[in-house]
């Protein structure tokens, strides 16, 4: 089994930025994880990817988030990063980290993000 767990969640102020981390821990192998990720959503909305992130580095986003957010990874750590900067209230809603290894797909449990003055 593997275990997600996101960190760094909170209030932010518009404009300004916020750092979320996931570590995995568990049945872990040595350079196992695959695509790692994270999703978010938003009060009467549906559930969205918000970036991604290959074993090599290879990055996606969402158009909404492009240019702000940014997500990164160290393998070593098996933890994942996504740095959210520019924050605008749009952006508040309950984010939760991805992983996937030997096809399966783990999930953190959450963490609630609220972006407001």
């Amino acid at each position: 089994q593997v275990q997600l767990v996101e960190s760094g969640g909170g209030l932010g102020q518009p404009g300004g930025s916020l750092r979320l981390a996931c570590a995995a821990s568990g049945s872990i192998f040595s350079r196992s994880l695959d695509s790692m990720g994270w999703y978010r959503q938003a009060p009467g909305e549906q559930r969205e990817l918000v970036a991604r992130i290959s074993r090599v580095g290879a990055t996606d986003y969402a158009a909404s988030v492009t240019g702000r957010f940014t997500i990164s990874r160290d393998n070593a750590k098996n933890t994942v990063y996504l740095q959210m900067n520019s924050l605008k209230p749009e952006d508040t809603a309950v984010y939760w980290c991805n992983a996937h290894q030997y096809g399966l797909d783990y999930w953190g449990k959450g963490t609630q993000v609220t972006v407001s003055s």
